[in-house]
């Protein structure tokens, strides 16, 4: 049995099929859609993707046809007794409750916006988006409202994206964020003022360091006034959606996240778990993290199936290797940032460089931003961050190649990497920065 309808439950229940076309799978989904991308809503919202079916990759019809998976929309796993092998579901659609046995169980239950507990938080014009449940609800509220005036909460990935799809609908938007700079949590305070300056000159009003006490009735509360809303989108980040697996009795690790080992194994024999709802290791702070990607997802979620349909897999871990773009600036990171390098205990140098995606004279050459982290002593790659025009936040896969494989400072240097004018100056950049940190060792 599956619970959840996204990457982390029906990528395992596809890989567990194939292994094993004698398994009879049930995948229950309380949304109205499987398999879906919930990073495009945004772009859904701003107008560059179309409708909310160009988002998902394969419909219950798909999985039932195709892969022999009997998806059932609309039904809701509300308990799970792990001694007797049960899952107590609910069916939304007829109002009863049915009781489901399994041998094997894989939650894939994702993960929620987070919503604090704030008065007026939950009247129907403030929306998370994690969904395309969210998304649908989002669009459908944007409409009535006509959005006029637009407020952010949260200067994370989705808030960012969320101010410029907005503005970009016309609205008058104001980005509000209680830290001090935008990405605050993904950036290093001197690569995330570049991002910052970037929304404010595409005319998104940024409001940091200033804390939501509340909603009332067309206006946001603040610690510092009040802020017109026909709409808020909260972008203040997400939270496992673990507390039906916390509550059958399954170990909890993480932020709450589903503690699961290196197989995808929960607590309990013969349950897994994959996606936003469960933790995983990070290669570089060797710690337990939660992060909540659809590249994790969906290759946690290959390995829990692999595993269930009696193969052999295992996740070795991440490297925190993030992407985006707003407002035609692109932002990208891999590792560990300063802080979180201090936190896990590593002594390191810093180098920061300023170069271009393509070579200075050729035409339509962008300025970006490099900076990199490196272990003193070993001179071992930590991490490294990357601020720039077209062309530019892709190099991070460079970088995060060189984390999975422990790659030095020098390394990185003597890689032959490509070079043509149109594509990067004679040195990439990336190892321009490298050079640069082997001179602070």
């Amino acid at each position: 049995m599956v619970i959840g309808g996204d990457a982390g439950g029906m990528a395992a229940a596809t890989q567990a099929r194939r292994r094993r076309p004698d398994l009879d799978i049930v995948a229950l989904e309380r949304g109205r859609w499987t398999s879906y991308s919930a990073c495009g809503i945004p772009y859904l919202v701003a107008g560059d993707v179309g409708s909310f079916d160009d988002l998902v990759a394969r419909t219950p019809d798909q999985f039932r046809q195709d892969h022999r998976i009997d998806v059932r929309m609309g039904h809701e796993a509300t308990a799970i007794d792990l001694g007797a092998g049960r899952v107590e579901v609910r069916d939304l659609a007829r109002g009863r409750t049915i009781t489901m046995g399994y041998d094997h169980l894989m939650i894939g239950t994702g993960a929620h916006p987070i919503r604090p507990a704030l008065p007026g938080i939950d009247a129907d014009w403030i929306r998370g988006v994690q969904t395309l449940d969210d998304g649908c609800a989002l669009l459908a509220q944007a409409k009535e409202s006509r959005c006029r005036d637009v407020v952010v909460v949260g200067a994370g990935y989705i808030g960012l994206e969320m101010a410029e799809a907005f503005h970009r609908w016309g609205a008058n938007v104001v980005l509000v964020e209680g830290n001090d700079v935008v990405m605050g949590r993904t950036l290093d305070p001197d690569l995330a003022d570049q991002v910052g300056d970037a929304v404010r000159a595409l005319g998104v009003k940024v409001r940091l360091g200033e804390l939501v006490q509340g909603f009332e009735e067309g206006a946001v509360i603040t610690d510092a006034g009040r802020i017109p809303a026909d709409l808020v989108v909260l972008g203040l980040g997400v939270a496992p959606n673990s507390a039906l697996a916390g509550e059958a009795g399954l170990t909890l690790g993480t932020r709450g996240a589903i503690e699961v080992d290196h197989r995808q194994r929960t607590s309990a024999e013969g349950v897994w778990a994959a996606g936003d709802c469960a933790d995983t290791y990070h290669l570089v702070s060797r710690r337990r993290i939660h992060v909540a990607l659809g590249t994790v997802a969906n290759r946690t979620a290959r390995v829990a199936g692999i595993n269930i349909g009696g193969g052999y897999a295992r996740f070795p871990g991440v490297v925190g290797t993030a992407i985006t773009k707003v407002c035609g600036t692109e932002i990208a990171r891999t590792g560990l940032s300063e802080q979180e390098a201090t936190t896990a205990g590593f002594e390191y140098v810093a180098a920061r460089i300023e170069s271009s995606a393509r070579a200075g004279y050729f035409p339509g050459a962008e300025p970006m931003t490099v900076k990199v982290l490196a272990e003193r002593g070993t001179g071992r790659l930590l991490g490294g961050q990357i601020v720039g025009g077209t062309g530019a936040a892709k190099r991070i896969d460079t970088l995060a190649t060189a984390l999975h494989a422990e790659m030095t400072m020098d390394e990185i240097v003597d890689l032959d990497l490509s070079y043509a004018p149109p594509f990067s100056p004679v040195w990439d950049p990336v190892q321009v920065a490298a050079r640069r940190a082997t001179a602070l060792l």
